[in-house]
């Protein structure tokens, strides 16, 4: 008997129509747990790096959490993995709400789609009964619409949808899969629109079995009431009025510019007041207590829900007032758009048009003011028409295409990706490490368990160790020698990246959201999940012999996995660079040092490579025989 998982995967070929229900090894789940590090083994197994993320042979993972569906608060994070056409990379998302827990109590893990639909098609699972429909008749329909339709058009209102728009029909870059209050971006839309797979529409009645029930009640019961009350936890920005810190310190339109300043007393009465006023109710997710979304409603406009830092970005792009934000969103999201880079996309345009790098003939009637040149530019890249179509690639390939100076204006991608615009004033090592080496195209989905600042009262500083139960003491020493105003040493920043994104693979795998773990230590010091307590809701969910060692070998195994790929696709230590003007003042000589220890640190050679002492240690000898059949690794490399 499978513990905590179904033991069964879903393989859809969309190309031929074909759909089977395939057994899993239970010794793949010892040594990667599930979501993400399932799904890294999948993609390596069988997507080679000479596959083009637009090839019918590249994948399309929905994956559940090996949590996902037991009495485990709060783990409901479905992970989607493939191919970005935008970074030629392995390209990480995930979304929250009900979907994962759904699909497991269908009677399967994960979904695995290849191929192409010849036309517009969606999934329809039903425990056993699972069949490809055609959905042209859902061509062009909202991404919450479809939702919407599909649940009246199946009878099944608690069936759960996740669906794309109009941005991921025309394989948009930005293009996101959305599913109720939640939403997977950063380039699996785009692939998902490729394979013509509309929507997948899932309702499962199934149990899940539980290794040590009993048990695991007894300490979930009081974790449900402790992230209650948790004020450190949960999506805490979400219900925040003061906005201060991110109109300060993000850059405003796509230019390196900030807008100190903006922020007042007057605007913030103002922005609680529209926000009151548009707001249907505060939605959480499944299993959960905690309610981090919004359901917004807006006259003649569907709702939709406000999740994650959605709530500025397009008002920051476009230099309007903060209700502009709200009015946009609700198309941005029934189009199935990101965000975080698609404002960024949209304020590129601007600027180049600004400059006179795009001009009237490239942009007709272009309007006069930044609210109405996004809703102009946002119907461009949408239906990918005149300049839209190379701004649909985002601003990397974009500023390339265009041409005419346009590269200098690329002022925020990192391996050809748009990155949470954060410009700060000097280099801070840990950060530099992150943005440099991560592998999740996104901040937010590494840092996370060590705070950004020191704390400068030490009385305070040391009440804050005090009840810091989920660190390590190595770092509760480093955080109480480290003053404001100066650096983390090199060995404190090389360990502090290690662990913000080591929390992060355990969080993926298992489907427990970041923002009750990973994500949450740095703010208030108290996450609910860490690496001391979460080894115990594993074994007794899973039936897995875990201590807190084995898992953060586990989340190092993954780690060095998702490495491994985008090596094997042509990633090195030139590519791990943040843009020239990331912070004001850079020191090229320590950013060196950085990435030599932090390299030596994971047990890579000096160009990033995992070396073959290190993937077999990790049981990864697979990777190092792979390694050594391409020349990537010499027969000797890293052996000592």
């Amino acid at each position: 008997m499978r513990f905590a998982e179904t033991g069964f995967d879903l393989e859809i070929d969309l190309t031929r129509g074909n759909i089977e229900r395939v057994k899993t090894d239970p010794g793949l789940t010892a040594l990667h747990l599930g979501g993400q590090g399932m799904n890294a083994k999948i993609l390596w197994d069988r997507v080679g790096p000479e596959v083009d993320p637009f090839s019918d042979d590249n994948l399309l993972i929905f994956s559940s959490g090996l949590l996902h569906s037991t009495p485990v608060p709060g783990a409901n994070r479905t992970c989607v993995d493939t191919f970005s056409p935008q970074t030629n990379m392995y390209s990480h998302s995930l979304f929250g709400g009900f979907f994962g827990p759904e699909l497991k109590h269908a009677g399967y893990d994960r979904i695995i789609f290849r191929g192409k639909a010849e036309n517009l098609v969606y999934l329809f699972v039903h425990n056993d009964k699972v069949e490809i429909r055609d959905a042209t008749h859902l061509q062009g329909k909202g991404a919450l619409e479809t939702g919407a339709l599909l649940k009246e058009e199946l009878g099944e209102s608690e069936a759960q949808v996740a669906a794309i728009g109009l941005a991921g029909e025309n394989r948009v870059f930005m293009a996101t899969i959305e599913h109720a209050n939640s939403s997977a971006s950063r380039g699996v839309g785009v692939i998902m629109g490729d394979k013509r797979l509309k929507a997948i529409v899932v309702r499962g009645t199934k149990d899940i079995n539980i290794a040590k029930p009993a048990e695991l009640f007894n300490i979930c019961n009081p974790m449900y009431r402790e992230i209650y009350e948790n004020e450190d936890c949960g999506d805490t920005m979400a219900h925040e009025d003061d906005e201060e810190f991110h109109v300060n310190n993000f850059a405003w339109g796509n230019a390196r510019a900030r807008n100190v300043g903006f922020w007042n007393a007057e605007r913030e009465v103002r922005w609680r007041e529209i926000t009151e006023a548009v707001r249907l109710r505060w939605t959480g997710c499944y299993n959960c207590p905690k309610d981090c979304h919004q359901a917004i409603r807006l006259p003649g406009k569907q709702t939709y829900f406000q999740k994650c830092y959605s709530k500025l970005t397009y008002a920051m792009a476009a230099y309007e007032e903060i209700d502009f934000n709200y009015d946009f969103l609700a198309v941005t999201q029934e189009y199935g758009l990101d965000g975080f880079s698609t404002p960024q996309v949209l304020a590129f345009a601007i600027e180049l048009y600004e400059a006179g790098i795009l001009t009237d003939e490239d942009l007709p009637d272009f309007p006069e003011s930044g609210g109405d040149r996004f809703y102009y530019l946002v119907e461009k890249v949408v239906a990918r028409e005149g300049v839209g179509d190379a701004l649909a690639n985002g601003v990397y390939h974009a500023a390339r295409q265009i041409g005419k100076g346009a590269e200098k204006y690329d002022h925020n991608s990192m391996k050809k990706f748009e990155q949470v615009p954060l410009k700060l004033g000097m280099i801070n090592y840990p950060y530099f490490l992150m943005y440099a080496t991560g592998a999740k195209m996104n901040i937010t989905q590494i840092e996370g368990s060590y705070p950004q600042v020191a704390i400068a009262d030490k009385e305070e500083r040391q009440k804050f160790v005090d009840r810091w139960d989920a660190a390590p003491k190595r770092f509760k020493d480093w955080f109480l020698s480290w003053e404001p105003r100066t650096h983390p040493t090199v060995e404190a920043s090389v360990n502090i990246c290690d662990w913000n994104e080591t929390m992060h693979y355990i969080d993926d795998s298992i489907g427990t959201c970041a923002f009750l773990s990973s994500f949450r230590g740095q703010f208030g010091g108290r996450p609910p999940y860490h690496i001391y307590n979460l080894p115990e809701f594993i074994s007794l969910a899973s039936g897995l012999d875990l201590d807190s060692d084995k898992l953060w070998e586990i989340a190092a195994r993954n780690r060095n996995l998702v490495r491994a790929i985008n090596i094997r696709r042509g990633l090195r230590r030139v590519d791990e660079k943040p843009p020239e003007d990331h912070w004001k003042k850079r020191d090229p000589e320590m950013e060196a040092k950085l990435l030599d220890e932090y390299y030596k640190f994971k047990g890579w050679t000096h160009d990033g490579i995992p070396t073959k002492e290190t993937l077999d240690k990790l049981d990864l000898d697979f990777v190092s025989d792979d390694f050594l059949e391409r020349g990537i690794l010499s027969a000797s490399e890293g052996e000592s």
